[in-house]
């Protein structure tokens, strides 16, 4: 009977982890097709430079804006509920997308962005607080490393993909609407041109809708944090307040920067390569590279962590070599340039793209980056047990950082005339998450208001 009790227990488990591995698909899928809806909508919506990075404002502060709610919904449903709304939320999001290709409406799409977000925000709440939990807090980030492989590896495929259904022709097009004097001959071509996101999206939110379904009757475990193996402190009582916990907030800091970085990398390494003199037959595959960066990181986190490194040290050595690499790229000659083998994944042929050494170290921060999020969770949930839904919603709003740091780079490379300059501002960044890793996990328990 304890072996079949025992076999039961792991095919959960297991099945746990698909479901789960399935919905960190979906955040990583989703997240970086910010990066081919830009171009696209800046064309389809006749938008400027400026109005047109609205999308990723739309779509990251909803992290901030829903995170504290989230909790609030999870308290009152649980995890497993959580994760089913928060997909049913995906859905609709994904829906208005539809109207606003017909209205071709910008603040249409802006309002499915925010609502897509909202749905991942209360999503990213359920899960990675569930997944930190789910088995012993000492092997959480590898567990959550094994979730960030299929998160990275859809972000590899999510913009190529949706690039080559919107943005196919595109440079012809765009020269053939330059020429154009007739103002409905042009509505009619822009028109067309909105409508390519009918069936995508509409096949997006049929499958968010089916899973959302799916996940409500999956046989999941719920999870209770109160009775989870995430140690309470000494003196832990109910009344105490979360805000007693400052290795909680330290580690939503750690997360800010954390996530200000990884967008860094990801979405200012092709507007680097280009402002080198980078062609863009090679830059457009640059992002793609981080995240493979960052998927060979992830496999090392689930071989090493815990058995031959904590994860509070891989953090450690992964902000060391973020600024190690973050200086290699500030300091190495732009001008020196390789040729490297790379898989186009819509052809599967092997190409040459051209890269400098200096973007090289900026995709590598992809390496860097991989281990920081799985450390952190488990380090700053760590204790605080039946605070751990409104902490997760504390450090969603982290993700904040995204939106934030991204301007401070676009800001200093402004004012320094240099793209590559800008990257000092990783550099504290990195410290920042060093400290948390050395020290600012190990305060507990202490007042701090």
């Amino acid at each position: 009977m304890d072996i079949t009790n025992a076999k039961s227990r792991k095919g959960s488990y297991v099945f746990s982890l698909i479901i789960i591995g399935i919905l960190f698909f979906i955040f990583g899928f989703v997240t970086w097709l910010n990066g081919a809806l830009i171009p696209f909508l800046k064309t389809a919506c006749e938008l400027n430079d400026i109005t047109a990075y609205f999308v990723t404002f739309a779509f990251y502060i909803s992290y901030f804006v829903m995170a504290i709610p989230s909790s609030k919904i999870l308290e009152k449903i649980g995890f497993r509920k959580g994760m089913a709304v928060g997909l049913a939320i995906m859905a609709v999001g994904a829906v208005i997308f539809i109207p606003a290709a017909f209205a071709r409406s910008y603040a249409l799409f802006l309002t499915g962005l925010f609502v897509l977000g909202t749905g991942l925000a209360l999503l990213q709440t359920a899960v990675n607080p569930y997944i930190t939990i789910l088995g012993p807090i000492e092997s959480a980030a590898k567990r959550i490393s094994i979730m960030g492989i299929c998160n990275k590896f859809a972000g590899v495929l999510a913009p190529v993909l949706l690039a080559s259904i919107l943005l196919k022709d595109a440079e012809a097009i765009k020269l053939n609407l330059a020429n154009m004097t007739n103002f409905t001959e042009k509505a009619a071509v822009l028109d067309a041109l909105a409508e390519r996101m009918v069936l995508p999206y509409l096949l997006m939110a049929s499958f968010l809708a089916a899973l959302a379904v799916m996940i409500r009757f999956a046989k999941l475990p719920e999870i209770n944090p109160e009775k989870s193996d995430i140690n309470q402190p000494e003196g832990y009582n109910k009344k105490n307040g979360i805000l007693k916990y400052p290795h909680l907030f330290l580690g939503v800091i750690a997360l800010f920067f954390y996530v200000g970085v990884e967008v860094i990398a990801g979405d200012t390494i092709i507007r680097y390569g280009e402002s080198l003199g980078v062609a863009m037959s090679s830059a457009k595959y640059f992002t793609s590279l981080v995240l493979i960066f960052m998927v060979i990181g992830y496999f090392f986190g689930v071989l090493l962590i815990p058995r031959v490194i904590s994860q509070k040290n891989a953090l450690a050595v992964c902000a060391v070599l973020g600024i190690v690499l973050s200086l290699a790229a500030i300091y190495v000659s732009s001008f020196r340039m390789f040729s490297i083998p790379f898989v186009d994944l819509l052809t599967f042929e092997i190409i040459r793209i051209q890269i400098p050494y200096t973007v090289l170290f900026v995709a590598m921060l992809g390496l860097a980056n991989s281990l920081v999020w799985p450390a952190i969770w488990p380090l700053a949930l760590d204790g605080i047990g039946n605070y751990t839904k409104i902490g997760s919603a504390f450090l969603i709003m982290a993700i904040a950082g995204g939106a934030t740091l991204p301007l401070v780079y676009g800001w200093l490379a402004h004012l320094f005339n240099s793209t590559q300059q800008a990257y000092w501002i990783t550099v504290p960044c990195y410290i920042i998450i060093f400290y948390y890793a050395v020290a600012g996990h190990k305060v507990k328990s202490r007042k701090i208001i």
